[in-house]
């Protein structure tokens, strides 16, 4: 059985319901009987309970932001703000068939907004839209994919200059003799863009087939050469500490640090091309592949040459024992990457999808477990502080705990 990895010492970082038929309605007559058809069930509006299974709330201040997802038939689905306690403080019901993800409160022009995208295919093909609310929850803009994509709902990051950093995927047809695959293999590629909010303008795309070799993915090619090939599969772009960009694909077990201004990759951390020798520190354990992680999400730059990941170490098979959150220690002169903190989930169970590490205003380590019905939260030490589930069937892509302060009332 593996053992929950310790992590390092403390550190600096920067920051039922039940559906119920109508009664049927029996007219009596001297010779006839009429039966009214039974109504039917209205569509559930209410979100699925999330239970806290220690004695009290999340630790760190903010309010819990999840999209519950799953068992429709039951719940609603949609953005959800909860207080550490567990109040609901809003709950946006989307429409049946539709996904929502990635919501969080962020800054727009100054100002305090709610964003997330919705759409279909989420995990796939997806196409959606990304939209940005005020803090009286009120839709003020929506932000779409340009050069004939659509939004994809694993990011939506509004930068520190009111523009808006999304991702899409796209199909394409890819030469694969030189790995063994068929010359017109129908292709899944990752992309970034940059779009002017109020214009819908595109001020920057990264194509992944542009930079990235098809050899560095770690997912099989299918059976047929018309059958989509996710091979990079992106997940994730966020800001690295210097401005330049970190861009993460599950299916090539890497996270590339990439030029906002020319795109090119500056370094790539994990995976079959790492610019860094990988290693674990005293008391922390690199996966069976000899990696820090696989499969994994969310690469965050907490300061000092650190980051976070959230480590699924697994797409349906296992490679390693548990999903956790990993933090590693980057030497750029010596290109050394050191794992030297870890923290495994809860009820050592493994995610094969989805999932978040965020290190809060505390310096606690908030953590959505992805497709497992889980939300953690773990001091800088290691000590678990915090665990809630959703019910059987459901979960979120990511979770959060932000500071929240709609319409000038006080920040939880």
């Amino acid at each position: 059985m593996h053992e929950q990895a310790s992590r390092t010492p403390a550190r600096a970082r920067p920051a039922r319901w039940r559906v119920r038929l109508s009664a049927v309605a029996v007219l009596a007559a001297a010779t006839t009987l009429t039966v009214a058809a039974p109504a039917l069930a209205a569509a559930p509006t209410n979100p699925p309970p999330l239970t806290f299974l220690t004695p009290n709330g999340a630790v760190g201040r903010g309010d819990i932001f999840i999209t519950p997802t799953g068992d429709t038939t039951t719940y609603a689905n949609g953005p959800e703000i909860l207080t550490r306690d567990g109040k609901v403080v809003w709950f946006h019901a989307i429409p049946e068939g539709l996904t929502a993800a990635d919501f969080r409160a962020q800054t727009y022009e100054g100002r305090p907004v709610l964003t997330f995208w919705q759409g279909t295919g989420f995990g796939g093909l997806s196409s959606g839209t990304d939209y940005i609310y005020n803090d009286r929850y009120q839709q003020i803009a929506t932000v779409n994919a340009g050069n004939g994509l659509s939004a994809d709902g694993h990011e939506f990051l509004i930068t520190p200059w009111n523009t808006a950093l999304i991702l899409a995927y796209t199909t394409a047809t890819a030469n694969l003799t030189s790995i063994g695959g068929p010359a017109d293999q129908t292709v899944i590629d990752g992309v970034v863009q940059e779009i002017d909010i109020k214009t819908g303008k595109v001020l920057f795309q990264w194509n992944s087939a542009d930079h990235v070799p098809y050899s560095q993915s770690e997912q099989p090619l299918p059976a047929s050469a018309s059958t989509p090939w996710d091979w990079f599969h992106i997940n994730a772009v966020h800001f690295d500490t210097d401005g330049n960009l970190l861009i993460d694909a599950r299916d090539t077990w890497t996270t590339y640090k990439v030029s906002l201004h020319t795109g090119h990759i500056i370094w790539q951390l994990g995976g079959k091309d790492s610019s860094f020798r990988l290693q674990a520190a005293p008391g922390q354990t690199l996966d069976n592949a000899d990696e820090i992680f696989a499969w994994q999400h969310d690469p965050e730059a907490i300061g000092n040459d650190e980051y976070t990941f959230f480590d699924n170490e697994s797409a349906g098979v296992p490679e390693f024992s548990v999903s956790r959150a990993v933090t590693v220690k980057l030497d750029p002169r010596d290109r050394v990457a050191t794992l030297i903190a870890s923290d495994d989930q809860p009820e050592g169970l493994v995610a094969a999808s989805q999932g978040n590490a965020q290190t809060t205003r505390d310096d606690d380590l908030f953590v959505g477990w992805g497709a497992l019905p889980y939300i953690s939260e773990f001091s800088p030490s290691g000590q678990n502080l915090f665990n809630a589930e959703f019910p059987s069937g459901v979960n979120t892509y990511r979770a959060y705990l932000l500071p929240w302060n709609p319409s000038g009332t006080a920040i939880r």
